[in-house]
């Protein structure tokens, strides 16, 4: 899919309309595409968004500059669910577990270590900040969970590693390294956890996607033509596609796929998402 996002993120199959959904963050943009018809659309968003899920009852929840909003269907109307603001702070990548919880990162712009975090938002507003189990964050991005829920696998990109915790339903604890990234082989970013517990990694200037067996074993590499992809989302039918979002930020001269949502037939079997339950 043909795009030109400075910074694609986030990718989200919504099972209810059988769309993708992702974002430009930088463009403050949410796009969604439909794989049965083509069809595109795309919603401005007031301030840079991080990321956009579905909600339970229609619509979307973003994480925006300065907190976590509410989309009604159709785009409209928008509330704040958590307005946290914070100077040089924005959202980043988020997801959804398993009770329907978001769990929303944020990252300075700046990239600061310790500027970032992580936050689990309930349904009512409720935002528990989770620096005790996580310690210092500078990039919070990929957030998943093993097919049981037992899991929780996180990166925090300038580390280089994807860190896995234990997760009772509602709390992280035992934050410890799963895959630790080589040198030169690119940042961790986005993740996505397969029907087989795998983990699949989107390396940021590493140009690839990496698959990663549940005793942290790499087993399948997918060398990609853009050095920045961002993050990747199984969907489509039976949920055997893999859509991998990239970014154009910070190139001169970007390959002209760059900013592409790019994606990868019959890859495996992705789990199936849970939507934000409002």
């Amino acid at each position: 899919m043909r795009e030109q996002a400075r910074l694609g993120e986030g990718p989200t199959w919504d099972a209810a309309t059988g769309r993708l959904i992702w974002v430009d963050i930088l463009a403050s943009r949410v796009h969604t595409y439909d794989p049965a018809d083509g069809r595109r659309t795309v919603m401005a968003t007031e301030q840079h968004v991080g990321a956009a899920k579905p909600r339970a009852g229609g619509g979307l929840v973003v994480n925006l500059r300065d907190g976590i909003g509410l989309y009604g269907p159709g785009g409209s109307p928008f509330s704040w669910l958590v307005r946290d603001p914070v100077p040089g702070r924005r959202g980043n990548d988020a997801a959804v577990a398993p009770d329907g919880a978001l769990w929303a990162g944020t990252m300075r712009y700046d990239e600061a270590p310790g500027g970032g975090g992580l936050t689990r938002v309930a349904p009512d507003g409720t935002a528990t900040e989770q620096s005790g189990p996580l310690g210092d964050v500078a990039v919070s991005n990929g957030t998943g969970w093993s097919p049981d829920g037992r899991l929780m696998y996180y990166a925090d990109s300038p580390t280089r590693r994807v860190d896995v915790l234990d997760f009772d339903g509602r709390h992280a604890r035992g934050r410890r390294p799963f895959v630790v990234i080589e040198e030169g082989a690119g940042d961790p970013d986005g993740l996505t956890v397969d029907a087989d517990g795998c983990v699949w990694v989107a390396l940021w200037n590493g140009g690839a996607v990496r698959r990663y067996t549940p005793a942290g074993r790499l087993d399948l590499t997918v060398e990609l033509p853009v050095p920045r992809p961002t993050a990747c989302a199984f969907g489509g039918p039976g949920l055997r596609d893999l859509y991998i979002t990239t970014a154009r930020a910070g190139q001169e001269r970007p390959h002209p796929l760059a900013g592409s949502v790019l994606v990868l037939p019959d890859a495996g079997r992705g789990l199936p998402g849970t939507p934000f339950a409002d």
